[in-house]
């Protein structure tokens, strides 16, 4: 597949498949020959009840950029200043050359209808719950480009979210990273104001092991590293309630 599977991480797994497989053949013709691979390929029929197969780093990009493409049509317009975002949003995270093509390959997906629960159910049934956290997490900060996120955009994030099987207390927390509020810390933490000290140093716990990078590690490095800012703005939470409660 020569540099279409380069940038992807080197292969692609379940999302050959389904409504994501059926996109894909407009990805590989945006950024290589068609001449050097058989797109029919990608294009196979989806069996729901099939077992869960691994996720892999392509997977998971793939994933990412179609879902992306979804957000960015949201508005009905896709200004220039988001393309750049993206570019640099993915160079940050994956890479100059993935970034590159990343923002070739939306060019195409940004022509397609994206039937959005097709694709979240078929990413909810192969992907984990901590990876699909981590996806939600990359939309807001794609959304929130450029520090105000537009109700269209919020309500599909939103959407993907629930289609992803993502519960309400996880989606608000993430949301809170984003979206300022008075009580932003005690949302990420997904507890009242009103908690105990012994309420808040649980729910840290807990959160710092649901959020803890290690979690996505089999996506590759940049994944991980990407990962370790939303851990960091559980720390940031927590630090931010001990300081308002004085606790020690």
């Amino acid at each position: 597949m020569g540099k279409f599977a380069k940038w992807i991480g080197g292969g692609l797994g379940w999302t050959v498949l389904g409504p994501i497989g059926g996109l894909i053949g407009f990805i590989i013709g945006s950024v290589i020959d068609s001449a050097d691979v058989n797109i029919n390929q990608y294009q196979h029929p989806y069996d729901q009840t099939q077992q869960r197969k691994p996720t892999t780093q392509g997977d998971y990009i793939v994933s990412l950029l179609v879902l992306v493409a979804a957000v960015l049509k949201a508005d009905g317009k896709v200004l220039r200043s988001e393309l750049d975002y993206v570019k640099s949003f993915f160079k940050q995270n994956f890479g100059v050359e993935t970034a590159t093509e990343a923002v070739k390959s939306l060019k195409g997906l940004l022509e397609q209808n994206i039937p959005v629960a097709e694709v979240c159910h078929q990413i909810k049934r192969h992907m984990d719950y901590s990876s699909r956290l981590q996806l939600i997490h990359f939309l807001f900060g794609i959304a929130a480009a450029d520090r105000e996120i537009d109700p269209r955009e919020k309500v599909l994030v939103k959407n993907i979210a629930y289609f992803l099987g993502i519960s309400d207390a996880d989606y608000n927390s993430i949301e809170s990273m984003f979206v300022p509020s008075t009580d932003w810390a005690y949302q990420v933490l997904e507890i009242s104001s009103t908690a105990s000290e012994q309420e808040i140093k649980k729910a840290y716990r807990k959160m710092a092991v649901k959020y803890h990078p290690d979690k996505v590690s089999y996506l590759g490095e940049d994944v991980q590293k990407a990962a370790k800012e939303k851990f960091q703005k559980v720390n940031e939470a927590y630090e931010a309630i001990r300081q308002e409660r004085k606790m020690v």
